[in-house]
């Protein structure tokens, strides 16, 4: 029988298990003790003092550093903020400048045109150009009327197992449901009609682009709030008897759609951008 196995070379040094079970005294005590028994001086406290005082000065130049860093970062910061509020306020203050010069503009032509068109024959025109200003939503209106308010539902979390995937809510009031509030608005005798604040005119849309609500090419957001100034009782007797009522109300019971009308005793609608139609037939607004 081969006994190789009997020249293989043990390792002297004790496993790591059983040093720390057996040694639990670090060796860099007793050669400590061993030094202070001999006499000899200890250099190692000194060392220390050395090293934790450089330390504490390599710390002290960073964070003064960091601080100098941060310091200047937050006095740009500041800086940038109060230029951009600066220009905001800027912005806000020549806007309404210019709605005040264009307000004497407006009252000054409406003076002149009254004074140009003072005899009979002008006074039929002066009508005329009345009606179709109204008509284009190019005059302020203020008067009793109704709001339709429409409200997309509440999301309900999904707890199934099925909702891995990433869940994007969707819009269950479209742009439909508002021309048709509209629509059926104007078919009940309304004089001026106002969706989410902005007057609706002859070349107004509504649309939706991206999941966004756009009226005349701006957001509007939910609660959507159409509201029409014309006789308050006539309006919500034609309305409640449209399509259009119909279609919301069971949009109503099936997905809770919030869908209700709000009889109001006086509203008040700004002028419409007028749009002007140039000879290129570019279209802009005025």
């Amino acid at each position: 029988m081969s006994r190789a196995w009997e020249r293989i070379r043990r390792n002297p040094v004790p496993s790591l298990l059983k040093s720390l079970l057996e040694d639990q005294l670090d060796p860099g005590y007793a050669a400590s003790a061993a030094d202070r028994a001999a006499g000899r001086p200890s250099t190692g406290r000194r060392a220390a003092r050395a090293w934790l005082v450089t330390g504490a000065v390599l710390a002290g130049a960073v964070i003064g550093v960091a601080f100098a860093q941060n310091a200047d970062v937050r006095a740009g910061t500041d800086r940038t903020r109060t230029e951009i509020l600066d220009s905001l306020r800027s912005g806000d203050e020549r806007i309404a400048a210019l709605t005040a010069q264009r307000d004497e503009l407006d009252a000054a032509v409406d003076e002149r045109r009254s004074a140009l068109f003072a005899d009979g024959a002008g006074a039929s025109i002066l009508d005329e150009l009345r009606d179709a200003e109204a008509a284009a939503a190019a005059t302020p209106v203020r008067g009793p009327g109704m709001t339709v308010t429409l409200t997309e539902p509440t999301a309900r979390p999904n707890l199934s197992d099925a909702a891995k995937e990433e869940n994007r809510p969707t819009a269950l009031l479209l742009d439909r449901d508002l021309q048709a509030v509209v629509n059926a608005l104007w078919a009940a005798g309304a004089e001026a009609i106002e969706v989410g604040g902005i007057r609706v005119g002859p070349g107004v849309t509504i649309r939706q682009a991206g999941g966004a609500m756009l009226v005349d090419n701006r957001p509007v957001f939910s609660p959507y709030t159409v509201s029409a100034v014309g006789p308050p009782s006539r309006l919500q007797t034609s309305f409640v008897v449209s399509d259009a009522y119909l279609r919301l109300a069971g949009i109503q019971q099936l997905y809770g759609v919030g869908f209700t009308l709000t009889e109001e005793d006086d509203l008040e609608f700004p002028a419409a951008a007028v749009r002007k139609l140039g000879s290129s037939g570019e279209t802009g607004y005025r």
